[in-house]
């Protein structure tokens, strides 16, 4: 057996080593001083506390601001979309898009869309 071990060794194995490193922490905090601890705790846990608030706020104000409630040009159907998405109709499944707060349907380029007017029939009489 080698009875020349090197005491350190024997101080790290007796837990005595942990405590002096503790106590050598506790002796440069208290000598660069513990306010900034407690400043910085105390502002992360403000942090912490305020942006959920902040970000609900902010999330609740965007919404606001881009949701767009309006009818179906084909179908009339009433429902709501988001500002320059493309949806579709819960009603009718036509693609619609978003522009200056109203729903328009999307069409190829090229392609002309009109409205149909209905108009009655009327029979003229010969006058053979």
């Amino acid at each position: 057996m080698n009875n020349y071990s090197p005491k350190l060794l024997w101080l790290n194995n007796s837990g005595l080593g942990c405590l002096l490193n503790l106590l050598l922490l506790a002796i440069l905090l208290v000598s660069v001083g513990l306010g900034w601890v407690v400043n910085g705790f105390l502002i992360l846990l403000g942090v912490i506390l305020i942006t959920p608030v902040i970000g609900l706020w902010v999330l609740r104000w965007w919404v606001q601001r881009n949701l767009v409630e309006d009818q179906c040009p084909v179908c009339s159907y009433e429902f709501t979309g988001f500002n320059g998405v493309e949806s579709s109709c819960p009603n009718c499944g036509e693609t619609l898009q978003v522009k200056n707060g109203k729903f328009q349907r999307i069409t190829p380029p090229g392609t002309i869309d009109v409205e149909v007017v209905d108009v009655s029939v009327k029979q003229l009489d010969d006058p053979d």
